[in-house]
């Protein structure tokens, strides 16, 4: 991902059959027998891991070269299509052609991230929907299935496809503006509490990382601070951290190395209260809105 990044400010990028087999070299390059950079050499199947059935055939593998360049032809084609369909059509071919012995769907997640950082759309959260398909798997499988119809079918429909990537993107950030809202929320419900407790400004931070669950020792606590004005010294971080305890913010685990700090339950409690009008992200709300 770091390259990518590196090839969206490239002013001289064009895409080749080069660069898609040298970004599947960088993805694969720890595992040879994925042949890393290299086309397969032969026929290539997927198979439900649950039911062991064939549910995609790969074209020839002598075809690859030239479905390859006609993809570069493609992504170097007309600009006047919207960007984030572009990606798709990006990913769902590289996809459909199975280029390599492995790592295919890690390499057309990569090029579609790769053709919105050419548009200057970087954020991960906004270039990537990596997250959403990770949560989403199954779906993801089966609306490749339902478009291929199980082998080669360049000819096939493919606006299913689409409307499932912009659905994602526009699921994930949602997901995103959801997260930032409460996370404002959040801060400024411990904010009042850090000031009704006397606390230094400082302990804001562990507060805010113990309610979303995360675990806080000394070391970590000062490591937030880092380049904080007063500078924060082992004695001074232990000195905050047991102020939270003994306020009832904060409950201390473990002991000597192994002492660690968690949300206590008013924490816990005022981020339950944040997310209680969570409501569920779905594409019908899209088209609601």
């Amino acid at each position: 991902m770091t390259y990518v990044l590196q090839l969206a400010r490239d002013e001289h990028f064009s895409y080749s059959s080069q660069v898609i087999s040298s970004l599947h070299f960088m993805i694969t390059e720890y595992a040879l027998d994925a042949g890393p950079g290299l086309w397969r050499p032969g026929p290539i199947w997927i198979r439900n891991d649950a039911t062991g059935s064939v549910v995609y055939e790969a074209p020839d593998a002598e075809q690859i070269p030239n479905l390859i360049d006609e993809l570069v032809v493609q992504l170097s084609g007309d600009q006047n299509v919207h960007v984030l369909v572009r990606a798709a059509m990006a990913h769902l071919n590289l996809v459909m052609i199975h280029p390599f012995r492995d790592g295919n769907g890690r390499m057309a997640r990569c090029l579609q991230t790769l053709v919105l950082a050419r548009d200057r759309i970087l954020e991960p959260q906004f270039s990537s929907i990596e997250e959403y398909l990770g949560a989403n798997t199954e779906s993801y499988y089966r609306i490749l299935s339902a478009v291929g119809h199980g082998r080669w079918n360049p000819e096939t429909d493919a606006h299913p496809w689409v409307r499932y990537c912009l659905e994602a993107h526009y699921i994930q950030a949602a997901s995103v503006l959801r997260r930032v809202k409460e996370s404002e929320a959040l801060w400024s419900r411990l904010e009042q509490l850090r000031e009704k407790y006397r606390l230094p400004e400082r302990t804001i931070s562990a507060l805010f990382d113990a309610a979303i669950n995360l675990r806080i020792r000394n070391s970590s606590y000062r490591s937030m601070l880092r380049g904080y004005d007063e500078g924060i010294s082992n004695q001074l971080a232990t000195g905050d951290l047991r102020a939270m305890v003994q306020a009832g913010l904060l409950q201390q685990l473990g002991a000597k190395r192994g002492t660690h700090y968690v949300a206590a339950d008013p924490l816990k409690k005022i981020a339950g209260e944040v997310r209680s009008n969570r409501k569920e992200i779905t594409a019908a709300s899209l088209f609601a809105a």
